[in-house]
């Protein structure tokens, strides 16, 4: 299948995604759009498994942005000790919270550049954010997202860095197909096409991947 073009490969590989997955969402569990926020900077580094183990009774206390702000890091820290980079995370929520109850009277702003100048917030999570949360054709690129984009050959070597990588994506994915197409990366990267590893006996496209495994992962 080497001789495919960029343009027939994406058309092959999303055809197959919108078949076998055509309602697809994050994992991770949430009730309002700062509830998502939180729980999307909390997944830095860290399985959503173990998030939405935590993020219970972190918003049984502070359910919105205005019970956040009032709190201190350490008040945060307590229930989120076990996620990665726990005291960081817990400044960094405290410090979110505070942001919107100042700036945004505690709502989470659609517009990408007040959600980047929210502490904790870089371009990944705002994407997320874009997305799940407004709709919009955002495309947020992790780790998984960003190995599987160059193992299918979906991207060239040139694409090293993430927003690279979402540049090309977004050029070539249509518009209606574009929140989706995250999910899709990202759960193929999560369980099959796995970091150390990819699992291709149980791979459903492996007819149609170059397995472009070296230098697909970032760094």
């Amino acid at each position: 299948m080497q001789h495919m073009n960029r343009k027939e490969r994406y058309e092959r590989i999303l055809a197959h995604f919108r078949e076998q997955m055509p309602n697809v969402n994050t994992e991770l569990e949430f009730g309002s759009v700062f509830q998502l926020l939180v729980a999307v900077i909390l997944s830095a580094q860290c399985t959503d498994k173990r998030i939405n183990q935590v993020t219970p009774e972190l918003f049984r206390h502070f359910p919105d942005a205005k019970a956040m702000a009032k709190a201190e890091t350490e008040d945060v820290l307590e229930y989120i000790s076990s996620v990665s980079y726990p005291n960081s995370k817990a400044a960094h929520l405290v410090a979110m919270a505070r942001t919107l109850v100042e700036r945004h009277n505690g709502e989470v702003p659609s517009d990408m550049n007040a959600l980047l100048d929210l502490p904790g917030v870089g371009r990944k999570t705002a994407n997320v954010i874009q997305s799940v949360a407004f709709g919009k054709a955002t495309l947020a690129v992790d780790t998984h997202v960003f190995r599987v984009a160059h193992r299918l050959g979906l991207v060239g070597r040139q694409d090293n860095t993430p927003l690279k990588v979402e540049q090309t994506l977004v050029k070539y994915i249509p518009q209606e197909d574009i929140p989706d197409a995250h999910h899709w990366l990202l759960l193929h990267g999560r369980y099959v096409c796995t970091s150390r590893k990819p699992h291709c006996e149980k791979c459903e496209i492996e007819q149609l991947c170059p397995k472009l495994i070296e230098g697909s992962k970032l760094g």
